[in-house]
């Protein structure tokens, strides 16, 4: 899932997207409201989480233009303002949540996937399906034929795109960059040892194969 941090404080932003990308998150990040909203008008996010205090157009600013244009994406204000009518004016104005700084990360990832998972429920997509295979997004649970399966963060935004692309083939330079976030080094494996650690826990005891090599271009996730 792809979150949009709009903070102007690097060390803040720099802070949260270390997080989040650990926990196995995609994260951009925007230090001015122009340039949120630039990104927020010509790409795709699941959640965004936005400064109150930014310079140029503020955050509130910005949730209003966004929620005047349509968008309905889960917004978590952030703001070292921490009055009652200072929250109430977060919220009434777009925000779908409101965290005072400072603030722990284990709050805020708390906060962000309860915004997320009210998101998803109602757009009836909590869960992605198919051969067997059943991710949570929110919770990020990974069971086959019903048993649970343990992975850790890159593990599972490794199945998690596999499993949204299935069928289609992606190459290895794809794989990096949804995975890492920065362009494929040819010299590197790190994809091929993923692919097999994901492999290791998914096909493990089974017949069915459903992480698939295909040589010389990458790999796909069907079953056949």
């Amino acid at each position: 899932m792809k979150i949009l941090i709009i903070e102007d404080d690097s060390a803040i932003s720099g802070f949260l997207a270390k997080g989040l990308k650990e926990n196995g998150y995609t994260v951009e990040i925007a230090g001015t409201g122009e340039d949120g909203l630039f990104l927020l008008n010509s790409e795709s996010f699941d959640a965004a989480v936005i400064d109150i205090m930014l310079p140029g157009i503020d955050g509130l600013s910005v949730i209003e233009q966004l929620r005047g244009s349509g968008h309905s994406l889960p917004i978590l204000v952030l703001s070292a303002k921490r009055s009652v009518d200072d929250r109430v004016a977060g919220l009434q104005r777009g925000g779908d949540d409101y965290l005072v700084k400072p603030f722990s990360f284990s709050e805020l990832l708390a906060r962000l996937q309860a915004l997320l998972r009210r998101s998803l429920v109602k757009a009836e997509s909590a869960s992605i399906d198919a051969y067997g295979i059943s991710i949570d997004i929110v919770s990020r649970e990974v069971r086959r034929d019903g048993e649970l399966i343990d992975l850790n963060p890159k593990e599972f935004s490794l199945l998690e795109y596999l499993v949204r692309n299935q069928g289609m083939v992606l190459s290895k330079t794809m794989i990096m960059e949804h995975v890492w976030g920065y362009d494929f080094d040819p010299q590197t494996n790190v994809v091929d040892v993923l692919v097999s650690r994901l492999r290791g826990k998914i096909d493990r005891e089974t017949d069915r194969k459903l992480i698939q090599t295909i040589r010389g271009v990458g790999y796909v996730f069907r079953d056949k």
